[in-house]
């Protein structure tokens, strides 16, 4: 049997000047996607994982250095057996399938979220992953897996206090640029653009502190109906706002 070649992507438009460094998605309408085909809600989150390649690879197109993307939340636990088992299954297939392509193309991973609660094999994929990628700079892809942004600041809180108990930070020269030493994003420059499909107008838990200034975008498309010329359209509108981060222009 001849395999058919898969078509080229068409070029998209050049990137404006003035749009985001950083992008962070929501990817919601996985089981919708799923329920209007009649078919399992998992097989919405496969066809949803096949769309987070696309939008990496546009991510050099549009200009965007940085994609974080919202894979697993802390309240996800709450789904049946069935559908998590399914995720975490689909997890530990992704590293395993994508860790070649993503470093071929010059993608850096990294993974933020409380690890305590995955099963180790997939910890370890997860620090393979990391390891194998950790010199690419062509795009800076974090997941965030068993991620909620209340969770991340309490437990930056946490590490930010015992730094402060055993002396080494003066509780005087905490301000609101120490915290974010402390997050899981640490390295990372805060969101430009947030984005999130299928609908629904509500962040869920994500990026809660680097978001304070990000702008925000929500979308009608469900997840695994997102497009690559929908992404590079979002990234251009973006350009044109106004950013006044609470000043006034003069």
């Amino acid at each position: 049997m001849i395999k058919r070649a898969k078509p080229k992507a068409e070029p998209l438009p050049e990137a404006a000047p003035g749009g985001p460094r950083h992008v962070a998605i929501i990817m919601d309408g996985n089981g919708r996607w799923a329920t209007q085909r009649g078919r399992p809600r998992l097989f919405g989150h496969h066809a949803g994982a096949k769309r987070v390649r696309e939008v990496v690879e546009a991510c050099p197109e549009v200009g965007v250095e940085y994609l974080t993307i919202f894979a697993f939340s802390t309240e996800n636990w709450k789904r049946t057996q069935v559908e998590v088992a399914g995720l975490m299954s689909l997890f530990r297939r992704y590293i395993t399938k994508e860790t070649r392509s993503l470093s071929e193309f010059g993608v850096r991973v990294r993974f933020i979220g409380d690890r305590v609660r995955l099963d180790d094999k997939l910890i370890k994929l997860m620090n393979e992953l990391e390891e194998a990628t950790a010199h690419n700079t062509r795009v800076h892809l974090t997941i965030a897996l068993n991620y909620g942004g209340r969770d991340e600041v309490a437990r930056a809180t946490k590490r930010l206090a015992q730094d402060v108990a055993d002396g080494r930070l003066d509780p005087e020269n905490v301000d609101e640029e120490t915290l974010p030493k402390y997050l899981d994003t640490c390295v990372l420059p805060d969101p430009d653009l947030v984005i999130r499909t299928s609908g629904e107008a509500r962040i869920s838990n994500f990026l809660l502190w680097q978001s304070a200034y990000a702008e925000y975008e929500f979308i009608d498309t469900l997840w695994p109906d997102f497009t690559r010329e929908e992404f590079a359209a979002l990234c251009a509108s973006y350009g044109g706002r106004d950013r006044r981060f609470g000043g006034v222009k003069t």
